[in-house]
């Protein structure tokens, strides 16, 4: 069976970093777009960013501009989130998302003190 799965989240104090994986079994990240979103505590999923199945465009969500990085290894067939200089409204359940596949289980992030 298609499945994502995301790692790499956890418990973080503002200013620090943490790196998200998602990775894809059953078909293969290199001829997809990928996704990261998220969604905070009584809020819709927020699209974070995007990275086309060549690697060679993003897209960010404006809050996250300057501070994430999308990124993929095809041959890992996985995808990463680089999260720097993380806030505490960045606390969220991020997932990894594939239009065609769907969506992964999702890894808690969460920025506090």
């Amino acid at each position: 069976q298609r499945h994502l799965v995301e790692s790499g989240g956890g418990l973080v104090q503002p200013g620090g970093s943490l790196r998200l994986s998602c990775s894809a079994s059953g078909f293969r990240i290199e001829y997809y777009a990928m996704n990261w979103y998220r969604q905070a505590p009584g809020k819709e999923h927020e699209l974070v960013a995007t990275i086309t199945s060549g690697g060679d465009s993003t897209n960010y969500a404006d809050s996250v501009k300057g501070r994430f990085t999308i990124s993929k290894d095809d041959s890992k067939n996985t995808v990463y989130l680089q999260m720097n200089s993380l806030k505490p409204e960045d606390t969220a359940v991020y997932y990894c998302h594939c239009t065609i596949y769907g969506w992964g289980q999702g890894t808690q992030v969460t920025v506090s003190s």
